[in-house]
């Protein structure tokens, strides 16, 4: 009968008190692990969601807020841009792709967020070097009446190519808010991506403004146009009445939607807002200098014009995502790591604790095997055996009950924060778990080992 068979034994005699020691070294082990996985998908999404363009041009205020708005769609927009402020950034030269989006609705069934754009979007990047891709392709944005859904959105409300939805003017509860009469066709799928693109609907930004509500009242609009390019009120009404004549004229001619085509009819572009602007670089092929450099020069000269005119922002969304990650989310994923090692250090005492009482009672059991020829140092393993049998046990079942833990959370998870967990995701520090139970079991083993090392024999036999 070799040493770990007879622990084995000694664990089975005391069933209960070794269950619970391995289940407290379960635990923490469960724990971390569930704080690794989400912390990894947590911190690749945090690294890659913002990196598809160089720029968000946004209101003057807080850049994280217009980075939880525009990127993750888990915060509502400070404010808006006028429309022919847009249509100006589209025209400098140093842009290749002027996105607009707008913000504010969520269907009616699921909440997902409605992003209004235009198909200009998906020819940005959904990460870095890594374009849209599709499951169900079809016509992406080219009606009025148009939407494109994310996977999770297809998955979740069942839709597919020609699914009908309305949509829940400014939140999330039809029961509380108004939801519009219209209704908008998917007409493609997106394929998972990891990112909140995932959770969100696209809609055509022309039938996103002819919406009740989406179109700003003419009087606001006139204020608002006269103050922010600084016109006098007669002069911003000018600009109103040449907007009504351009949709009269436009009226006049039956062309039809096509792709290239933006402009909501019955909407002036004065009444006309979007929340942020997503902008792509343009590169000049012939410079000697790397596209990514080209990029990131023009961008920083970019930003300061923009600045400099004070009336937006146009921000660099890696630096506020690495901000989040490393404020937010760095700290939260430190604090729980630090009590998942006291639970796990706690466990270790508690093992210890467990198997030094037991020495008590098994003075005369090891008292016996000397006497029958065992010598002090077979004693001393049999009970480190037992303290790594019970830390190994507890280490591969806290692998298994943390895996188990995220698979739990994750639809609890994404239903709450937008954030999306692959329950079986696998992080390579796991593997790293295993190792330290073992040393952590052959630690706390060697003070009850040396007790029974010592235990006098004479004395235990006549006790």
């Amino acid at each position: 009968m070799n040493l770990f068979t007879i622990a084995w034994k000694s664990v089975r005699q005391r069933s209960l008190a070794s269950l619970l020691t391995g289940f407290s070294v379960a635990l923490g082990v469960a724990l971390m692990v569930a704080v690794l996985v989400i912390n990894s998908i947590i911190t690749r999404m945090f690294n890659q969601s913002g990196t598809g363009y160089d720029l968000i041009i946004g209101p003057q205020g807080s850049a994280t807020q217009l980075v939880l708005s525009t990127v993750y769609r888990i915060e509502d927009p400070i404010e808006n841009l006028p429309w022919d402020y847009y249509t100006e950034v589209r025209k400098d030269p140093r842009v290749e792709l002027a996105v607009p989006v707008a913000f504010g609705d969520f269907t009616e069934e699921g909440a997902f967020p409605i992003i209004g754009t235009t198909p200009q979007y998906f020819a940005l990047d959904v990460v870095s070097g890594k374009p849209f891709q599709v499951v169900l392709p079809g016509d992406f944005l080219k009606g009025t009446w148009d939407a494109v859904i994310g996977s999770e959105v297809a998955r979740q409300n069942d839709w597919s190519i020609g699914s009908e939805f309305r949509m829940i003017h400014g939140g999330r509860d039809a029961s509380t808010s108004h939801v519009h009469d219209e209704k908008f066709t998917v007409k493609g799928v997106l394929a998972p991506s990891g990112t909140p693109n995932d959770r969100s609907v696209f809609v055509h930004l022309d039938g996103f403004f002819l919406l009740d509500g989406h179109d700003k009242p003419v009087d606001e609009a006139l204020k608002r146009n006269a103050t922010f390019w600084k016109l006098t009120p007669e002069e911003a009404r000018e600009r109103y009445k040449a907007d009504l004549a351009a949709i009269a004229e436009e009226a006049s001619h039956d062309h039809g939607d096509h792709a290239g085509h933006h402009h909501a009819h019955g909407v002036t572009d004065l009444q006309k807002e979007v929340t942020s602007i997503l902008i792509r670089m343009a590169i000049d092929p012939k410079s000697p200098l790397k596209s990514g450099l080209q990029r990131a020069t023009r961008s920083l000269s970019f930003q300061s014009d923009i600045k400099q005119d004070d009336r937006a922002m146009a921000i660099s969304p890696v630096e506020p995502m690495r901000k989040l990650l490393d404020n937010l989310v760095g700290n939260v994923r430190f604090a729980l790591l630090c009590l998942t090692m006291l639970i796990i250090i706690v466990a270790g005492i508690s093992i210890l604790v467990s198997i030094y009482n037991s020495m008590a009672e098994r003075r005369r059991e090891i008292a016996i095997m000397r006497a029958l020829g065992a010598r002090r140092e077979t004693v001393f393993s049999i009970i480190l055996a037992e303290s790594l049998m019970l830390c190994l046990g507890g280490g591969l079942f806290g692998l298994l009950l943390g895996h188990a833990l995220v698979f739990a959370a994750a639809p609890i998870v994404e239903a709450r924060s937008g954030l999306l967990i692959n329950p079986f995701a696998f992080e390579p520090w796991e593997l790293i778990v295993i190792p330290v139970t073992i040393a952590l079991g052959g630690l706390v083993g060697i003070l009850p080992g040396v007790t029974a090392y010592r235990t006098d024999v004479a004395g235990a036999l006549s006790s």
